[in-house]
């Protein structure tokens, strides 16, 4: 064992020890943050018009701040934006990170001193907690690898601003800049084809030991490897034995990934957003994310139901740790030391866990499918896709949902437009077969979508084959490849399936 593995285990040990203490109390230190929050922007614009020096409980805090998205927020912002101190936090933002609005263009969401630190923390102790419970420290040694996007910032009224991947760029540890990938020059290559095979040619003829990034940004990197060097990746970094990954459900990867690399290797699941880092993979065995209730964040959570029901003027209840309960379909409000109040990032989540707890990302609020009032959500087809393979050899590049309502004859269905690995031939027979697989499981998972099936208000699911690159095509023709950009895993519109008309 090296010196620096050993000293990544002791490392580890004292980490785990410090998080124990706050996941055992999580109620006293949810309560904590909280107060924490109200105390440092109690004096600022918002904290002036939402009356926080009256706040005493969270009973007081949701009378004062009403659940609000960017657009809601975005007077705010935009004074922070014009240079304007002590608007949603004290002072000025460290960083704007960038990223693409779906209304209004690009959204600029501060990181400020405080907040800055928890990211990088967050992302070391995802590995750190690894280490600690696996005992696997050598690939330290090793080459690592993170797939973002350029660290190349701008300035605007004083402030830097960039993607977050590329801010966070700035801040690896000294001891992990000797072995980090690729190259400072390589990652500044805006366009991503272009770094992906300036990445490959770097990379190639290393040893690497550690790899991250979102799941169908590494498979286009793992096929250029294999391509260029005709074996697979497991064989030409014979010491890579760890992904880390965030972003996505790894899952409807996993047989693509495991096929291209040739054999199995450990993951660890991050939810990192430009809002906060919220959650890391904590355990190897149990299913689920840690939630960081220390980290800068107070949490709410506002059941998914309620919320995409609920009237202006009938606001739906909202929970904190403590009250929320393992298997419901939450969605994700934040209040933050970055001066986001009551900020609905557009995620919903599930506990897997209250002891201690434990999510995972259940879908987007905004991608959904409730054109016939079954309200898809994208764990349901991840889940049912899932079941759907076991005991098949076929494999899945990518896939996304949409509604088809008004079909040229016969009754309206669901599109599932899937890219097969290319490797993998598939017969009309097979894809009416999987189709009825993935209908099935499905409608186990969709109490509603079962009705719809039974009352012949909708057909059976019907697959659209997209050919190899198709989706990386459509995200090209959006201006998101690569970096930070996922692909939605539901549509309630036919936009992006009227690419593949």
């Amino acid at each position: 064992m090296s010196i620096k593995s050993f000293a990544a285990k002791i490392f580890a040990k004292h980490i785990h020890a410090t998080t124990q203490k706050w996941t055992q109390n999580p109620v006293k230190t949810k309560q904590k943050v909280l107060e924490s929050l109200i105390l440092e922007a109690k004096n600022t614009v918002f904290g002036k018009d939402h009356f926080f020096s009256e706040i005493k409980n969270h009973a007081d805090f949701v009378k004062n701040v009403p659940i609000r998205d960017y657009e809601e927020l975005k007077p705010y912002i935009e004074k922070v934006v014009a240079g304007e101190e002590n608007i949603l936090w004290k002072g000025k933002p460290l960083y704007f990170a960038k990223t693409s609005g779906t209304t209004s263009g690009a959204k600029y969401i501060p990181l400020t001193k405080e907040s800055m630190p928890y990211h990088i923390q967050a992302a070391r102790n995802a590995i750190l907690s690894y280490i600690h419970q696996t005992g696997k420290a050598d690939f330290v040694n090793g080459k690592m690898i993170f797939l973002q996007g350029s660290p190349i910032l701008e300035e605007k009224n004083g402030v830097k601003l960039g993607r977050l991947s590329g801010i966070v760029a700035h801040f690896v540890p000294k001891y992990l800049q000797k072995n980090r990938m690729p190259s400072w020059e390589t990652n500044c290559i805006d366009d991503w084809e272009t770094k992906v095979n300036a990445i490959v040619a770097e990379t190639i003829h290393e040893d690497m030991a550690v790899i991250s990034g979102i799941p169908s940004w590494v498979q286009m990197y793992f096929e250029k490897l294999k391509e260029k060097a005709n074996k697979p990746v497991g064989d030409i970094y014979k010491n890579f034995n760890l992904f880390i990954y965030g972003g996505v459900n790894y899952e409807p990867y996993r047989a693509k990934f495991e096929n291209l690399i040739g054999r199995k290797v450990d993951s660890i699941e991050l939810f990192p957003a430009s809002e906060g880092f919220f959650a890391y993979q904590d355990s190897q065995q149990e299913k689920g994310m840690l939630l960081l209730l220390n980290s800068g964040i107070f949490y709410e959570f506002v059941k998914a139901d309620d919320f995409m029901s609920s009237t202006e003027g009938s606001a739906p209840k909202r929970y904190t740790i403590g009250e929320v309960e393992v298997g419901i379909n939450y969605v994700l409000i934040i209040s933050t030391n970055a001066g986001l109040w009551g900020y609905n990032i557009g995620d919903t989540v599930q506990f897997t866990s209250t002891k201690p707890y434990r999510v995972i990302v259940s879908g987007r609020v905004k991608h959904y499918i409730s054109a016939f009032g079954e309200h898809v959500i994208g764990k349901e087809v991840e889940a049912a896709l899932q079941e759907a393979m076991e005991g098949t050899t076929l494999r899945v590049n990518e896939f996304t949902v949409a509604p088809q309502i008004t079909p040229n004859q016969g009754l309206p269905y669901h599109e599932w437009f899937i890219e097969f690995d290319s490797e993998v031939s598939v017969k009309p027979s097979d894809l009416e077969a999987f189709a009825l697989k993935i209908d099935n499981a499905m409608r186990k998972q969709n109490v509603y979508y079962d009705d719809l099936i039974v009352g012949k208000v909708l057909r059976t699911l019907v697959i659209k084959q997209v050919p190899k690159n198709g989706f990386q095509d459509y995200m090209k023709s959006i201006g998101k490849l690569g970096g930070q950009n996922k692909l939605p895993r539901l549509s309630n519109d036919r936009k992006i399936a009227d690419f593949f008309r």
